[in-house]
């Protein structure tokens, strides 16, 4: 039986995730503190001001759905990702994906 060595892959996506996390952390607490400061009514107020919040809602909403997405994605191939395969696979998913 072939010997079994580290997918590169699998190396790659964990890297991915681990540089991912807390960007998407940084982000969302980024966008979360305005949202607070425009909820407690202190930042703008009137018609205008509930507009923007609206929108600011609704960018909010997606910012947190598209990081959940990533971040689900990136966990689910991971998961579905062998840590381990043969030298050839190895070499052959280096070559497939350009890495080192």
């Amino acid at each position: 039986m072939a010997e079994l060595v580290p997918n590169p892959l699998y190396e790659a996506l964990g890297d991915a995730l681990r540089t991912v996390e807390p960007l998407v952390q940084e982000i969302e607490k980024g966008i979360e503190a305005p949202c607070r400061d425009f909820h407690a009514g202190k930042v703008w107020t009137g018609p205008a001001a509930r507009r923007f919040d609206a929108q600011l809602v609704h960018h909010r909403t997606r910012v947190r759905n598209s990081a959940d997405k990533i971040l689900a994605d990136l966990r689910q191939t991971l998961a579905r990702t062998p840590r381990r395969v043969t030298e050839e696979e190895a070499r052959a998913i280096k070559r497939r994906y350009g890495l080192p």
